[in-house]
């Protein structure tokens, strides 16, 4: 998001610098070297209803880079992996009843069509997706994966923000029977690399390394920003940092603002990747309902992006709190080669080429109901100042595409 305001500000006609913490640009979509293999740290895709992903592809001229590929989903439940994601497959899916199946199906049916999302907003996600499927579907097929990814949280979530995931995908979808998502070649970075480029020919300045230590404000008006222990003027700054950084970094925000910020929570996640030998099936996305899985399931990205040996992302997400996020990066890359091994029993240790750990503290905000109200306005009451990270995408989920719609809209807003 940070990329795209700075390259819509700067053929805005600005001048515009770039401060990154890191040692590359991108947070959650920056790549690295993985066995061989250069790849993002967290998983991504692409699905048709991406417009803003396309219009900046086609901008910086790599929308050639944009592959489709049909893809395929898997639910393992009771120590099986059945197909999913289609209706022959609801159908034939032995863990829930007729009516079951029909009251979900019809809820997907409806979710991919709806357009309104407002009367959703004050709604609470489990008792949403109850009211439609019923107690037994909503036990099977979504009480697990809450539990696993939110903990405390996991009947405190708005039922906007479930409602355009599962439209997000469901839109993905070319007939009943099929699906297809997209990735670029060369992954995130062909992006990363093009938009950088792009900041630097429209005579931009990316610093890496480079962490931002306060934000400097004086007579409640932006005049620039200290990094390692330098001040450098500026009349306006955007943050796009984590909301949780923000207090710290603007200790001179109103009290109110402060308390807004504060009350917004996030989980992390701890992603694990694996490079193997085999397959672990042939679906990207695999929903996972077990008793001796910990994990509400696995991405096996080179189903959607072909590579020379099969990769697959296992998600933990986790308050940062809970004593599972303190254990040793080993100790989840047992645990995963663990889990996989039952997810495919053809699997043996032999076929772990290499295994890796990416940490992300705050990785997922999470939207309670009325989700919107609870946010404070990306212009903030400094003048030149605005704050937004991926809670602002809301109700939409992350993604690089969401990224873009709102740093463009950010860049497009600024006082002249």
């Amino acid at each position: 998001m940070g990329l795209a305001v700075a390259w819509q500000l700067l053929r805005n006609g600005y001048a515009v610098t770039v401060f990154e913490a890191d040692g590359v640009v991108g947070g959650m979509t920056a790549c690295f070297d993985f066995s061989g293999v250069r790849i993002e740290r967290f998983y991504h895709f692409i699905c048709t209803p991406d417009q803003p992903l396309f219009d900046m592809l086609k901008e910086l001229g790599i929308a050639d880079c944009l592959c489709w590929r049909e893809t395929r989903m898997g639910f393992f439940i009771k120590g099986v992996l059945y197909p999913w994601g289609n209706p022959l497959a609801l159908l034939k899916f032995p863990a829930l009843g007729w009516l079951g199946k029909l009251r979900y199906g019809l809820h997907a049916f409806v979710s991919t069509r709806r357009s309104n999302w407002q009367a959703l907003d004050g709604q609470e996600a489990g008792q949403w997706i109850r009211r439609w499927v019923g107690k037994q579907a909503y036990e099977v097929l979504w009480r697990n994966l809450f539990d696993l990814k939110f903990y405390g949280d996991a009947h405190n979530l708005s039922a906007a923000w479930i409602w355009t995931r599962i439209k997000r995908v469901g839109s993905s979808r070319y007939s009943l029977m099929r699906e297809k998502l997209g990735y670029l070649e060369g992954g995130s970075d062909t992006l990363l690399q093009a938009i950088s480029k792009a900041i630097v020919d429209l005579g931009g300045n990316i610093e890496l390394n480079a962490k931002v230590e306060q934000v400097l404000i004086r007579n409640r008006t932006v005049r620039g920003v200290r990094i390692n222990g330098q001040d450098q003027i500026f009349t306006q700054v955007v943050s796009t940092v984590p909301i949780p950084y923000v207090n710290a970094m603007i200790p001179d925000l109103p009290a109110s603002i402060r308390a807004q910020f504060r009350a917004l929570k996030n989980i992390a996640v701890v992603c694990v990747i694996c490079k193997l030998r085999r397959k672990v099936s042939d679906n990207f996305w695999v929903n996972i309902n077990d008793p001796e899985i910990g994990l509400p399931g696995i991405v096996e990205y080179s189903n959607l992006n072909p590579l020379a040996d099969p990769v697959v992302y296992a998600p933990y997400y986790m308050p940062a709190e809970h004593p599972l996020y303190q254990q040793t990066d080993e100790e989840f890359l047992q645990r995963t080669r663990k889990y996989l091994q039952k997810l495919n029993p053809e699997l043996v240790d032999q076929d772990f080429i290499a295994m890796h750990a990416s940490r992300y503290r705050f990785a997922q905000p999470v939207c309670g109901p009325g989700y919107l109200q609870q946010l404070p306005p990306i212009k903030l009451p400094i003048t030149g100042l605005y704050v937004a990270d991926t809670s602002y995408y809301y109700p939409e989920d992350r993604g690089v595409s969401e990224s873009f719609r709102l740093g463009r809209d950010i860049a497009n807003s600024l006082d002249t």
